[in-house]
């Protein structure tokens, strides 16, 4: 489902370069969740952003369900974010305007999904993560946690068929945190979808299929 070869990323100037990645490859199995870890700054951010054409590599390629994510131009990435990938950050990023069920129905309605579908849709994925008595509550009403799992519901909406998460708990407490990773496993299985997360958190990685340790912009072993 994700296949990288030859990874790079550097930042700064010539005289001081930060290298974010370093001939970084790895292969991601359709159906597989993997959990990238490291500390702060060794690239796991930059990682997640090469795979879903957030970012650009200055050197290597990315193949995302059989499309070169590289070789796309703003509207191809566009149209891959919409339909093929779906991102879940660590400030979930919920619109404080709207409710847990519009949130989650945004992907749907920038498809122009038929109503009676995307309310459909809402309902089901509320329901998945736990949250269908909260549909009608704005985010500053919910939890972290239920926060979470509103924008998990979200990048849910549109079924992509790839999943990308930077650090999914890191603003939560342990017991939150912990109900919101065994959810993430959880919705991979019932979703059908491939799931790469970046973590440091070990119970997160205890769930995952493979676990990718890496430092200084490099995956080691």
């Amino acid at each position: 489902m994700i296949s990288a070869r030859g990874l790079t990323r550097t930042y700064g100037s010539t005289a001081t370069p930060v290298h974010a990645l370093d001939d970084v490859s790895l292969d991601v199995a359709p159906g597989e969740l993997v959990a990238v870890v490291g500390r702060s700054g060794s690239g796991k951010t930059t990682l997640l952003n090469l795979l879903g054409g957030l970012d650009r590599p200055d050197a290597g390629t990315v193949r995302v369900a059989g499309t070169e994510v590289t070789a796309l131009d703003d509207e191809g990435l566009s149209t891959l974010r919409r339909d093929t990938v779906s991102y879940i950050f660590q400030t979930f990023g919920l619109l404080s305007a709207l409710t847990a069920a519009e949130n989650v129905g945004v992907p749907l309605r920038l498809r122009r999904t038929p109503a009676a579908q995307r309310e459909e849709r809402v309902a089901l994925l509320l329901d998945l993560v736990g949250l269908g008595a909260h549909a009608l509550q704005r985010p500053d009403e919910l939890s972290g946690g239920q926060q979470q799992r509103v924008a998990i519901a979200r990048a849910l909406a549109g079924s992509p068929r790839v999943l990308l998460a930077d650090e999914p708990t890191g603003q939560l407490d342990t017991e939150t945190g912990l109900g919101v990773m065994a959810l993430l496993r959880a919705v991979v299985e019932s979703e059908g979808v491939t799931a790469v997360v970046a973590t440091h958190d070990a119970v997160l990685m205890s769930l995952a299929d493979r676990v990718l340790a890496i430092s200084d912009g490099r995956i080691d072993g």
